[in-house]
């Protein structure tokens, strides 16, 4: 498994003057760079493979979900937005030489209401739609579109890895797994290890957090249970620390980030990885 570290860890939005980060990371040992695109035409793509080869970095993509980017939006002028942005992040990906770009792509993160059952199953038809359409663009690119569930507090439609194995099914394109991510799962599953177990081969990306998104290894996930289980399915993928800065506004307010996790950020990164790599070594 290799071990990478995202972007939000230190900065949001990313762009090409953040290039920088790409020899930071490789110093600490990792072997991903995972870029969060917030906005494409701020990266420099070109520049940004050539950087993360000339490290000797992979690259992996996330994607950021706001309220103009739900392809189960009412709005169908919404939809189309959020689509263009998850094909241009498609684009992105292939661009910079990856074959996996991830998140919740099925809806906005922070939409959270108790709907009818005939407003949910409308929302699922035109996420599913979407995701169809999608799914030819991803394979064209060949790219797997990983698809997260996060807690109850973000999102009222994908929560459970039962619920991304339900959706992926009823999309029916192979272009989709999903991603797992332990701070998400810390809070909607029973036990992290058996939801590894249950997503199975479907299982193409890992977000290993802590429970309070801070230092991996400083808190209470069940980490020996989670190696144990993707060792038991054969997993080979990313395994990827995903956190938040809390000096930026717009990323402390929609990640609830109200306090510094780590001593520092790099220490959160370097001391997380240190902690992966023996766990997983």
């Amino acid at each position: 498994m290799k071990i990478g570290v995202n972007t939000f860890v230190w900065t949001s939005p990313f762009t090409t003057k953040d290039f920088g980060l790409a020899a930071k990371i490789r110093s600490m040992g990792f072997d991903i760079i995972e870029i969060a695109v917030e906005d494409a035409s701020l990266i420099d793509v070109p520049l940004l493979k050539r950087t993360a080869e000339d490290e000797g970095l992979s690259i992996t993509i996330c994607g950021a979900f706001g309220t103009t980017r739900d392809i189960s939006s009412d709005d169908p002028a919404i939809r189309r937005n959020g689509v263009d942005y998850i094909a241009e992040c498609i684009r992105l990906t292939e661009a910079v030489g990856s074959s996996l770009f991830a998140g919740p792509v099925y809806s906005a993160v922070g939409k959270t209401r108790m709907v009818s059952p005939e407003q949910k199953a409308r929302e699922r038809a035109w996420c599913v739609e979407n995701l169809r359409q999608l799914g030819k663009v991803a394979s064209d690119a060949g790219v797997t579109v990983c698809i997260e569930p996060l807690n109850r507090f973000e999102t009222d439609m994908i929560n459970l890895v039962d619920q991304a194995i339900a959706l992926i099914e009823e999309v029916g394109h192979p272009a989709y797994r999903m991603l797992v991510d332990t701070f998400h799962a810390n809070i909607e599953e029973k036990s992290i290890p058996d939801a590894i177990r249950r997503a199975g081969s479907l299982l193409g990306h890992l977000h290993a957090c802590e429970n309070d998104r801070g230092t991996p290894g400083t808190g209470h996930v069940d980490w020996i249970g989670v190696r144990d289980a993707l060792r038991e399915i054969g997993y080979a993928g990313p395994v990827v620390i995903e956190s938040f800065t809390p000096g930026i506004v717009e990323i402390a307010k929609a990640a609830a980030i109200w306090r510094p996790l780590a001593p520092s950020q790099d220490e959160l990164a370097r001391e997380g990885g240190r902690f992966l790599r023996q766990l997983l070594g």
